[in-house]
Parts: C-alpha cells; sequence; structure tokens
C-alpha cells in the first residue's frame, strides 16, 4: 500500500478522496492558453481563482511541453514562476507543484515555496534526480517518448501500456536508488507525450494497472484527444470531455487529476462521490432507501 499523505515539504495532501491539481501556465505557448497568464500578476489572480474553485494543488510552469514546442532556457523559467510562487504560496496553503525538467528550476522553485516536482522527463535531465533526491519535495515521474518538439510525429509502441508501465517502475526504482522514499513518489503515463489516440485510450482503459506502481496523476485536460472523439476543435469548447476524461480517469484509479477547469472536473467528481457512497445494498433496492428517490 502506498501513503495516503503526500508530505509536500510541509504541506500535506491527503489522498483520501480524487485531488483536483489545477494547471496555472506563465507560459507564451502552451495549447490551451498561452499568453493569457505570462504576466506574474495574471498568473497569481489565475492561481488563487483556481483555489476558490475547489483545488487541491496548484502546478505551476513557466515552459509549454505542447507538441512542437522549443526549449525555455533556466534563466527565463525563474524569472516566470518564483515570483508566482511566492505570492501564491504566501496567501494559499495549498500545496504547489513545480512544472520543470532543469533542476536549478526546481531548485529554485522549491526555494520560493513549491513543494512538489512535476517533471514530464521523469528526472531524466542531468542533476534532476539529485536535486529532487536532496528535497524533501513530492515527485510526479512522467513518460514521454521522444522530446516535445518531435513527440507526435510518430510514436510507435509494441505494447504501449507494458512498455508505459515498466518505464515507470524503473524510474520509481531509479528514484529509491538515490534516496527519495517511494512515500515521496507520484506517476503520471503522459497522456498525449509522444502517443497516438489509440494509445491514449488503451492506457487510459488500463489505468489500474499503474496504480500497482503509486499514486496515479492523470493529465487529459483539453488534449487533443479530446478533440479527435469530440470533434472540438477549440480548447474552450473542450470542457466537457475533458470533465469525462477526468471522471473516468478516477473511475480507473487515479489518485489526481490535472486540470484547467476545476470548478467543473470538482462538480462531476462530487456527483460521482455521493453516488460512490451509497451503501451496495442500497442502490440495489429503491424502497430500501426512499429519500434518496425523493425527486422522483
Amino acid at each position: 500500500m502506498f501513503s495516503t499523505v503526500l508530505d509536500c515539504a510541509g504541506r500535506e495532501l491527503v489522498l483520501d478522496k480524487p485531488r483536483i491539481c489545477g494547471i496555472v501556465n506563465v507560459t507564451m505557448d502552451s495549447f490551451s492558453d498561452g499568453g493569457r497568464f505570462v504576466d506574474p500578476s495574471a498568473a497569481i489572480e489565475h492561481a488563487l481563482q483556481l483555489v476558490a474553485e475547489g483545488a487541491d494543488l496548484l502546478d505551476i510552469g513557466a515552459e509549454s511541453t505542447r507538441p512542437g514546442a522549443s526549449a525555455i532556457g533556466a534563466a527565463e523559467q525563474i524569472a516566470r514562476v518564483v515570483p508566482v510562487i511566492e505570492a501564491v504560496a504566501a496567501r494559499s496553503s495549498l500545496p504547489i507543484s513545480i512544472d520543470t525538467s532543469d533542476p536549478q528550476v526546481m531548485c529554485a522553485a522549491l526555494a520560493a515555496g513549491a513543494g512538489m516536482i512535476n517533471d514530464v522527463r521523469a528526472l531524466r535531465a542531468e542533476g534532476a534526480l539529485e536535486a529532487a533526491a536532496a528535497s524533501t519535495a513530492v515527485v510526479c515521474l512522467m513518460h514521454m517518448q521522444g522530446e516535445p518538439r518531435i513527440m507526435q510525429d510518430s510514436p510507435y509502441y509494441d505494447d504501449v501500456v507494458g512498455e508505459v508501465h515498466r518505464f515507470l517502475s524503473d524510474r520509481v526504482l531509479a528514484c529509491q536508488f538515490s534516496g527519495i522514499d517511494k512515500k515521496r513518489i507520484v506517476i503520471d503515463p503522459g497522456f498525449g507525450f509522444g502517443k497516438t489516440l489509440e494509445h491514449n485510450l488503451l492506457l487510459l482503459a488500463q489505468l489500474e494497472r499503474f496504480t500497482e506502481i503509486a499514486p496515479v496523476m492523470a493529465g487529459l485536460s483539453r488534449k487533443s484527444m479530446i478533440a479527435s472523439l469530440t470533434g472540438q476543435k477549440s480548447v474552450d469548447q473542450r470542457i466537457h470531455g475533458s470533465v469525462a476524461a477526468a471522471l473516468i480517469a478516477v473511475q480507473r484509479g487515479a489518485a489526481i487529476v490535472r486540470v484547467h477547469d476545476v470548478s467543473a472536473t470538482r462538480d462531476a467528481l462530487l456527483v460521482w462521490q455521493g453516488v460512490a457512497a451509497v451503501p451496495t445494498a442500497a442502490r440495489k433496492s429503491k424502497a430500501s432507501n426512499p429519500g434518496l428517490w425523493d425527486d422522483d
């Protein structure tokens, strides 16, 4: 069994129910909201709005990892995220995650108040594993085939679920050998990161397999797979599909869902939790609990 409490450098995230991670992109070229929150004051305001809407965790990043994205240097990432993290940490008690693969950015963000590292490269950059091990932060290890610039050119797997499972298992072991307690580790199968629609659907359908390794964070929000399934090409029109995907992920064992639309996701999960809380026997008989049917 895994720990039901993630200690994010002194800020706890209790995994007693599905938790919502709100996305704050301090970037110029994010696929969903590129440029809207690059100004620190706008990013801070957005982060606090996500807190008000019911986020349990905030993930703040300054480098887009959308398909075709270019790399951003450590100095620029730090200049973008540190003021936001400092301000949000001072005004909210929620755990804060830094979305980066750069060890310099990790260290600066942790010093500013972050307590979690969300790394699309699973701490494979030079110095990243050491930086995480030297901290008390939780780490989220994500699978990505290739690099953001080319990852969607021609993704291929013989067995996507098996290969992603093995990769994440190996990265967890690498972390443990480096001194990172397993209680500090979360994994993410990396939906959309070097995967076709079929790959993404297979991973989602078999998400429970990954819960054998560590608590799972699933990030499906507004991604191209939602557009492919719904026909909604505009990211702003992908909310309903994204909420459905988050709910399916939770039903298949995800401990955390990383989303843009916190309020809508929160409402959907509350309804699901309400139904899940009804005793099994009561679900079988309308007569056994008539109060559940007052609106009939």
